[in-house]
């Protein structure tokens, strides 16, 4: 079940929470007395008389459709005068008059008129106007009724005779007009399936006209072909298109009033629901449109972004649809809000987690600590986000399990998100043998130095190799770097880069890696290079002749000369072959 019906349920269920709450032993005498001041014939109300009045013209019970009217100057018998005013009002008035006539016992209480009178709609004929109206009529010891006035009543002959037949009914056979079903003439429900049909024709030439129309409209504002998403969108366009066109062919087909305004009322309700449906899958669209357009351009932090907005839109819609029509059926919104109120306390207190977890998923949507895609690391677990939902996050760990943490948890545990690091910290320790003679050292540091300062792909900014303490078993040399990467993989590349040649200047200084062991052992040292020991030394002494001794740093001017003058990747690599044809 989609989430807009789920929606519209929950809206629907707590509205009725006030009649549950309202419902209680005070009430009890003001319901009864409220019942009892009730008219049976449904007079109490404007709408009530004339919905009343109609059904009983429409199946000719004249002494029920008499209590209708104020027939004090009216002559008897009654019978003419009654098919008259069903046929003028039939004839002349429009369905949508009636739907908004007032359903309160005092009426709507028209500025123009005097606080008893009700004006139903509006007759033209010939060059005149008759204003339809309704009396309100006191009566001892019972309640007050409305009633079509006397002095309308006195205007319809003369409206009657200006009220022209149905210009059809010319042209058909007189069984046609003659037989009636439920007072309905038999050419009428003969149209009736002629009339659907055309309904669904022209709401199917409809929604082909609107597909034609957004193709391009939504191509040209989103970037996105959009031709498999918009055939989603055509049974609503349909279901819209047909209430449009029923409400279009009640204008032109000369039906009774009341099946009017029971069809007028049917469009209505069919135009709202398929408007919600409509709107509703429009947003799946446009949120379809914009998840694509955000990933093509890399940008998946703001997907869940996109998927919250459509999810709230949806909702959104939804209620705004269900108040639409409980207004349209005088439905008691102000009792609807309270209920809205009392239901949103209890749903408050029996999820707290829930809403715990929902707020803090909107926390994480609106800040953006993590993005999907990100590699990090949350209290003790650590991997790539896959999912950030409303109740949850899901973590994709190393070992490829799937954790979900709630976003109340996730708001409160220390969050370390890898995926902002724009360059990754390279710092190892050099531990060499403690045979290894003082230029020999002054030796690794420089090479090593100049290593970070002519990579590519090393900050030389913050670049630094220092001799930092006398070990137990070695000589401590820290590096420090960052390396211009922010991706793991990449870095481990270029650390295993830089380490071999870091093995290679060792190496070459003649010196060695210390063995940080305690195992006592005897074997015949060879020792040190002695000739790579002079070449060292020698390089060293050069250096300090020269006045070029980098110590306690390359001078500034040495140091921008060195950027890259390493080639990386080295020659050889694999990466430097040509691509394959």
């Amino acid at each position: 079940m989609s989430l807009q019906w789920v929606a519209l349920g929950a809206a629907l269920s707590i509205i009725s929470v006030p009649a549950a709450f309202g419902a209680t032993a005070a009430d009890e005498p003001a319901a009864a007395a409220a019942a009892a001041a009730r008219d049976p014939l449904g007079r109490d109300t404007p709408k009530g008389t004339v919905l009343g009045f109609i059904r009983a013209a429409t199946d000719l019970n004249y002494q029920r459709a008499a209590q209708y009217i104020d027939a004090t100057h009216v002559p008897k018998p009654l019978r003419e005068r009654i098919d008259q005013l069903i046929v003028v009002l039939n004839q002349s008035l429009p369905a949508t008059d009636i739907d908004r006539l007032s359903t309160r016992p005092e009426g709507s209480l028209d500025e123009d008129l005097p606080p008893n009178q009700e004006r139903v709609g509006e007759v033209r004929y010939g060059s005149a106007t008759l204003d339809i109206l309704l009396e309100r009529v006191e009566r001892k010891d019972q309640p007050a009724v409305w009633r079509f006035s006397a002095a309308t009543l006195k205007e319809i002959p003369a409206a009657y005779q200006q009220v022209q037949p149905r210009w059809v009914e010319q042209f058909l056979w007189a069984p046609l007009k003659d037989t009636r079903y439920m007072n309905v003439p038999l050419y009428q429900w003969l149209a009736l399936p002629i009339a659907i049909v055309l309904v669904l024709l022209f709401a199917r030439l409809l929604s082909r006209a609107v597909f034609l129309v957004l193709r391009p409209l939504v191509f040209r504002l989103t970037g996105e072909s959009a031709g498999n998403r918009l055939a989603h969108i055509m049974n609503p366009v349909r279901v819209v298109a047909a209430s449009a066109v029923i409400a279009l062919w009640l204008n032109v087909a000369q039906l009774p009033l009341l099946s009017r305004f029971l069809l007028a009322l049917l469009a209505f309700v069919i135009g709202v629901v398929g408007s919600a449906w409509l709107l509703t899958r429009l947003v799946d669209l446009s949120a379809e449109l914009v998840e694509a357009r955000l990933r093509r351009q890399h940008q998946p932090g703001r997907v869940t972004v996109s998927q919250l907005v459509a999810k709230l839109g949806k909702v959104l819609i939804v209620v705004i649809a269900a108040f639409t029509l409980l207004h349209h059926f005088d439905v008691d919104l102000t009792a609807a809000l309270a209920g809205l109120g009392i239901g949103g306390i209890a749903i408050a207190f029996a999820a707290q987690k829930t809403l715990e977890n929902l707020f803090g998923g909107i926390m994480i949507i609106s800040d953006q600590p993590v993005r999907v895609g990100d590699f990090c690391k949350v209290g003790e677990v650590s991997g790539i986000i896959e999912s950030i939902g409303l109740r949850s996050t899901r973590i994709r760990t190393l070992d490829r399990t799937l954790v979900s943490i709630p976003n109340a948890q996730m708001s409160t545990e220390s969050l370390e998100n890898f995926g902002f690091r724009e360059k990754i910290r390279f710092q190892p320790t050099l531990a060499l043998r403690y045979q290894t003679a003082a230029d020999q050292l002054r030796f690794v540091l420089a090479e090593t130095r100049r290593l970070l300062y002519e990579h590519p792909l090393v900050e030389t900014a913050t670049a630094r190799v220092r001799f930092v303490r006398l070990g137990a078993s070695s000589l401590d040399l820290e590096i420090f770097a960052y390396v211009l990467t922010g991706e793991n993989a990449r870095f481990l590349e270029v650390q295993e880069d830089l380490l071999l040649r870091i093995m290679e200047i060792v190496e070459g200084s003649g010196s060695g890696f210390a063995f940080p062991s305690t195992t006592t052992y005897v074997a015949r040292d060879a020792g040190l290079d002695a000739e790579k020991t002079r070449a060292a030394v020698a390089t060293v002494e050069r250096w300090r002749a020269q006045r070029e001794l980098p110590f306690p740093d390359f001078h500034p001017s040495r140091i921008s000369g060195f950027k890259d003058r390493i080639e990386y990747p080295p020659a050889g690599s694999d990466r430097g072959k040509p691509a394959a044809p």
